[in-house]
């Protein structure tokens, strides 16, 4: 079974000033990890580490046998090679796409199936021509997981993806956000500063401070 190896030092500047970012753990395939602490402690910098949008100071990051990171080789995979889906705050959706288009854009190979199957799954039928102007909140984030699923990652990452979600709608989006990780079938990763949600969502919760 596939896990995720991470054993990293990072050096972060923080309102508080100067403080280092030290994260050692193995996650296995099919866990869901709830990543919390206080604003600073490095929960989004690691979540970048892992993307590969950001290079420790130090340290390996391995996915199976493939090395992400390794700071003695001198190696680091690209992000698009990593096969990870980074879902953010704001959904970064494509304002002149659709919703159809903005979920198929994930995809190196295009296949329709995969991209109807998700529409249905994520109940976005009769909303495939729609631009995300005219989307409410809960189905930008439908659209949103659709598009990072769509790209069959092995690790999700969600930094607070439901921080600008009103109450009403948050309960029925984290059981949105479970469909997706039992779907995908892989590693998720999310930052959440709410205790309620962490212990909800993750079978594993991660204080970083």
């Amino acid at each position: 079974m596939k896990s995720l190896y991470i054993d990293i030092k990072r050096k972060m500047l923080t309102t508080e000033g100067e403080r280092f970012l030290i994260f050692k753990d193995d996650f296995k395939k099919g866990e869901f990890i709830s990543l919390v602490g206080q604003s600073g402690s490095g929960k989004s910098t690691l979540l970048r580490i892992l993307a590969g949008l950001v290079m420790p100071d130090e340290g390996m990051v391995k996915y199976g046998e493939d090395i992400w990171f390794d700071s003695k080789t001198k190696k680091n995979m690209p992000p698009q090679k990593r096969n990870i889906a980074y879902m953010f705050q704001d959904f970064a959706l494509f304002p002149n796409m659709n919703v159809e288009q903005n979920i198929s854009y994930a995809q190196k190979e295009k296949d329709k199936e995969m991209v109807k199957y998700l529409i249905d799954i994520f109940g976005l039928h009769n909303l495939e021509k729609v631009h995300p102007i005219k989307l409410s909140g809960g189905q930008k984030q439908r659209v949103a997981l659709a598009r990072a699923l769509a790209s069959k990652p092995s690790v999700l990452l969600l930094d607070e993806p439901l921080s600008s979600i009103d109450w009403q709608m948050r309960e029925s989006l984290q059981d949105e956000i479970l469909k997706a990780h039992k779907f995908m079938d892989g590693i998720s990763i999310m930052v959440t500063h709410d205790k309620d949600e962490a212990e909800k969502m993750g079978d594993r919760i991660i204080s970083l401070t």
